[in-house]
């Protein structure tokens, strides 16, 4: 065990890492200024009995009942061979799917983890397009790997479409509906960083064995039930944007050393620990905390109770506007001209005078 390592078992508690799967390493990316959560996530400690443990329980997650939803739609989608879901790709790329394709079902090897993975990689890679009129090829749910923190991640994409445009196609059936063609655009933001988790996956895996890793479609295809049915549609996702966001918090995550410099010697996350030792360590470790933390991060009530009088609480937009303001008390004295601030708070200063103008005109406009 390296002096990492150990460092990061310590942080931890000693117990095992928590696995990253797609959605953990998503979640990653929702926040990459964040070092806390980057370290915590490093060391693999487990959030949610740590959130617990303090006295700010996580409560976000699917219910059972969206779960059963979602494999019962999935299951539909996928039947026969995966025919009707070929169609649907396939009219959603504008392409002709060239006749029937051949099924892999992947996620029906039973065996250790390594020998389905090394069966996945071994399919998709013969499944690499090499000419034109080739039938195309569909693997349900194949295993692929990434690396995260110094982790081998396992990862388990719905489905991979080869052969469709000459290209791979990565596949994400969702639960969620589409109404008058349009869906929850938080869901579909979800989706499209938890596909391009695939994408990048999937590229590396091409990568690594001589195929060029631009085979695999930035253009992630998502179906979707329509309206209040059962009947899938299909629509493609551009997750270019997601990927340059995930290969950089990848990268920062794996330079590990450089986060760790400037975490405090004795820091433990250990979900045994006293609570108030737990909450002053946290303390002692920046957190970026924005609303949005609440839907992608088990700490972030935490980290809400922890900045209820800064700026960020309110957040990002009311953050970047005020940069360098960082206390709601101090945003309040340079609005009532209080305090004339540091001198780059010039045009903070202005901005929030300006504000505190306008909202006392209008307060004097109204009737008594």
């Amino acid at each position: 065990m390296t002096s990492t390592e150990q460092r990061l078992a310590e942080i931890r508690g000693g117990v095992p890492a928590r696995r990253h799967n797609a959605r953990t390493i998503a979640a990653l990316t929702g926040n990459p200024g964040c070092a806390r959560r980057a370290v915590l996530d490093s060391a693999g400690v487990d959030k949610p009995k740590l959130a617990a443990r303090i006295g700010f329980p996580a409560r976000f997650g699917q219910s059972r009942f969206a779960i059963g939803r979602g494999n019962a739609f999935e299951a539909q989608v996928k039947a026969d061979g995966g025919a009707e879901l070929l169609r649907l790709v396939a009219e959603r790329l504008g392409v002709d799917p060239g006749g029937p394709a051949t099924w892999t079902d992947l996620g029906a090897d039973d065996r250790a983890g390594a020998d389905r993975s090394a069966r996945s990689r071994a399919a998709l890679v013969a499944a690499a397009p090499t000419g034109t009129g080739e039938p195309a090829a569909l693997f349900d749910h194949p295993l692929l790997g990434l690396d995260v923190a110094g982790q081998r991640v396992h990862l388990e994409p719905d489905l991979v479409a080869a052969r469709l445009a000459g290209r791979y196609h990565v596949v994400e059936v969702k639960s969620f509906p589409v109404i008058d063609g349009q869906a929850d655009p938080a869901k579909v933001a979800a989706a499209a960083i938890q596909s391009a988790v695939y994408v990048l996956a999937l590229r590396e895996l091409l990568a690594a064995e001589g195929h060029d890793p631009q085979l695999v479609s930035s253009d992630v295809v998502l179906v979707c039930p329509r309206d209040f049915a059962n009947q899938p549609v299909a629509s493609l996702v551009d997750v270019r944007k997601q990927l340059l966001v995930l290969r950089r918090q990848l990268d920062r995550m794996a330079r590990i050393d450089d986060l760790l410099a400037r975490v405090p010697a004795g820091f433990t996350a250990d979900p045994s620990a006293d609570p108030a030792e737990l909450r002053r360590a946290l303390e002692s470790v920046e957190a970026r905390y924005a609303p949005e933390c609440l839907a992608a991060c088990e700490l972030a009530y935490f980290c809400r109770h922890e900045a209820r009088a800064q700026t960020a609480a309110l957040g990002r937009p009311v953050r970047e506007a005020l940069g360098g303001v960082a206390s709601v008390a101090e945003a309040l004295a340079l609005a009532a001209g209080e305090d004339p601030g540091e001198p780059g708070q010039a045009e903070a200063a202005a901005l929030l005078r300006a504000a505190a103008r306008l909202r006392a005109d209008a307060l004097a406009g109204q009737p008594a």
